[in-house]
């Protein structure tokens, strides 16, 4: 497959009822069409300090916010291809740097113990692991996505994500797909990506179905359901005798 390392884009999320999916897709018969990927499953292991630091500041909403995760498409043996990215947002926009690697080469590029690529982008991912320093396997999340690109506006993509699980136990993309479900039965998240305007067609549809984007945290709902699950007073995440409050309760938009 053909994969892109560096995307410069506006990413804009929705949450979806069954009706309102069902609207869409009639719409989008008419004016979109399945990407060169069509369905895949994605699976995604969010790299952390111990008192999640990444995830708290992205959390707090601020001008500038970045990730670390390494991607595969469906389950990746040792000698698989994965993808390392550092996603970074400033000011709306979102830009995604990324290279590949072997699943081997990448856990040991990660945890320290091997040389990353010699390529500017994991020289940048590289100046990321020493700057936060501690970085480690925090959550993994996966989910089944169909993809869609317009028909006359190939740069205007859509993606629908379901069966959002998310773990903190085996945190290794190799160990299978499995977890706890993210989005309650009957949502779908829609993503819109774009570097320019929603075309025309698109926000008619959105108006139609009283649609508003939302700031929806796939890794940002996984940490407060682990804060949830700790039981812990106000729930909280306590890390190196360390405690940090989290979210309030629901499903986290930011």
């Amino acid at each position: 497959m053909d994969y892109r390392d560096v995307f410069k884009r506006y990413e804009i999320k929705y949450l979806l009822t069954d009706s309102q999916k069902a609207r869409i897709d009639e719409v989008m018969a008419q004016h979109a069409q399945p990407d060169k990927f069509g369905r895949s499953t994605i699976c995604n292991i969010y790299y952390d300090t111990p008192d999640f630091h990444l995830i708290r500041r992205s959390l707090e909403k601020p001008l500038y916010k970045e990730k670390l995760r390494v991607r595969s498409y469906g389950v990746p043996e040792e000698d698989g291809r994965v993808f390392i990215e550092l996603k970074k947002k400033y000011r709306s926009v979102t830009y995604k740097r990324r290279t590949d690697a072997t699943l081997k080469e990448a856990q040991s590029w990660l945890t320290g113990g091997g040389a990353h690529p010699d390529v500017q982008i994991a020289r940048e991912i590289d100046y990321a692991l020493k700057y936060y320093g501690a970085l480690a396997p925090a959550v993994y999340i996966s989910y089944e996505r169909q993809a869609f690109t317009g028909i006359d506006e190939r740069d205007f993509r859509i993606t629908f994500d379901n069966n959002i699980v998310w773990r903190r136990d085996n945190l290794t993309l190799s160990d299978g797909i499995y977890g706890k479900s993210i989005l309650p039965q009957g949502l779908t998240l829609m993503e819109l990506k774009t570097p320019d305007a929603i075309p025309l067609w698109f926000t008619k549809v959105l108006d139609e179905c009283k649609l508003y984007h939302t700031h929806f945290s796939k890794y940002g709902s996984a940490y407060q359901a682990l804060c949830a699950e700790s039981g812990l007073p106000e729930k909280a995440i306590v890390a190196e005798k360390r405690v940090y409050p989290a979210a309030t309760g629901g499903i986290i938009y930011a």
